[in-house]
């Protein structure tokens, strides 16, 4: 299908953010948009895979909760301990009260992705690909509406343009909008997790018994978590091997006194930070291992390196050549918005970054055919008012997420050769496990970190 010169809506970006926008454009009875996206399907890389239940509740309006939950797990609880026990556990059933949804649902990226694809391509929807944005200026006939052009020639006018394409998001740059971390971020850079590494993995023997969990080391951190086994349906059908045991999303901080993580790490550089930061369960190493004797990853299906930062543009809502022009009618170009990872990007810390963007998609499905219709009989500048309060609200709540995560990721990477203070021998990593094993014991403890994951306060 042959993309069309032009449309009212054009959503750059087909990750589970820009897909999920055209399933609300839909949703409120509004079809006249084009999605379009750099790359081919299936090449997009992702590191998200829980979906919250304040998310849940979000795509419960576009018709797709039921199908992410059935093709995930759900589970109730995020066990977080040492190496060697337990320490508390967020408990997800506390929420009852509050969400039809008193969970969480483990569920890769893309397969939230494939789902989302599928329900639009349900509506007769495509996405183009693949596509890059190169350029966008306005339309000389009508400032009011953006020309953007693609790295083949082709150009399609719109009146709205939806940034859906990522943290280096060519929407948000070409229109001038800053994008800078909006509290310090040295704070990201002296932890333990300052580096990532995050990969799909299978054990052998199979750790079936291993929770949703993360394991506080001495200079680390360590995430483990099931994925369904329908993901493993979702790799063959996209070609991968035949893969029969139980996959695993594995993720730890690498110390930077290590070095820069490999381009492409090994099974044995990934086993190596399993036996020195991972749960004694899946260690290699019988000794510290003597129930299982001796657990080592198998197969290595996928792997990716990052580091810790955090940003926020300047505004999610701006008209084309508005930033940065003082000169009369300039506020009158086409409008630029921006969502997801375009809009805001932080650590991975408590699972945050999909579930906000999706949000920002659901929510501004209902504020931008507010601001179509609206535009048909108020001025530009009183209509503009309901983008204006989208804008707001969604910045905010990139405000808070962004200091949850710091919070988080600085808990979580505690260096235990850090002494309190100068007059106290204790480290900061043996007072935050007494912290949180005292946590563990109260259930109203339980009750806030739960609620504070859950993205409810912060919808």
């Amino acid at each position: 299908m042959s993309i069309p010169d032009s449309t009212t809506v054009l959503i750059v970006g087909a990750g589970p953010t820009g897909l999920a926008a055209a399933l609300s454009l839909i949703h409120h009875g509004f079809h006249d948009f084009v999605v379009v996206d750099a790359v081919r399907y299936g090449e997009n890389t992702s590191r998200a895979f829980v979906v919250h239940p304040a998310t849940l509740e979000a795509l419960d309006t576009i018709g797709c909760g039921d199908n992410i939950i059935s093709h995930g797990i759900k589970v109730t609880r995020f066990e977080i301990g040492t190496r060697s026990g337990g320490l508390t556990s967020p408990n997800f059933a506390y929420l009852k009260r509050y969400t039809h949804h008193p969970y969480t649902v483990l569920i890769p990226q893309n397969m939230t992705e494939h789902i989302l694809g599928m329900k639009l391509a349900s509506f007769g929807v495509s996405v183009h690909r693949p596509l890059k944005v190169v350029g966008m200026k306005r339309n000389t006939e009508n400032t009011q509406l953006t020309d953007v052009s693609f790295e083949d020639g082709r150009v399609v006018t719109a009146k709205y343009v939806i940034g859906a394409d990522g943290a280096r998001s060519v929407v948000r740059t070409i229109a001038g909008i800053g994008f800078t971390d909006p509290m310090s971020e040295r704070s990201e850079q002296v932890t333990n997790l300052a580096q990532m590494i995050l990969a799909d993995v299978t054990f052998d023997p199979p750790a079936e018994d291993i929770p949703f969990s993360g394991t506080l080391s001495s200079d680390s951190f360590f995430l483990c978590a099931h994925l369904p086994f329908t993901f493993n349906e979702y790799l063959v059908a996209n070609g991968h091997p035949n893969l029969s045991g139980q996959l695993y999303r594995i993720g730890c901080g690498v110390p930077l006194e290590d070095g820069e993580i490999p381009f492409s790490p090994s099974k044995e550089y990934l086993q190596n930070l399993i036996d020195r930061f991972g749960p004694h369960r899946l260690s290699s190493d019988s000794s510290v291992n003597p129930k299982y004797g001796s657990t080592r990853i198998k197969d290595v299906v996928w792997v990716t390196r990052f580091r810790n930062r955090s940003a926020i543009a300047d505004t999610p809502f701006t008209r084309l050549g508005s930033i940065g022009s003082s000169q009369p009618g300039e506020s009158e170009g086409g409008v630029i918005l921006l969502i997801g990872d375009a809009a805001h990007i932080h650590s991975p810390a408590g699972g945050q970054g999909m579930n906000l963007g999706l949000r920002d998609a659901v929510f501004l499905g209902e504020a931008l055919t507010k601001h179509i219709h609206a535009t048909e009989t108020k001025p530009l500048s009183e209509a503009d008012a309901i983008l204006r309060d989208f804008a707001a609200v969604r910045h905010a709540r990139a405000l808070g997420v962004i200091g949850l995560t710091k919070v988080l990721l600085s808990i979580m990477g505690s260096k235990s050769g850090e002494w309190m203070y100068w007059w106290l021998p204790i480290s900061a990593a043996t007072v935050r496990n007494w912290a949180l094993w005292v946590a563990g014991k109260l259930s109203l403890t339980q009750r806030i970190m739960a609620w504070q994951l859950s993205g409810l306060g912060r919808r």
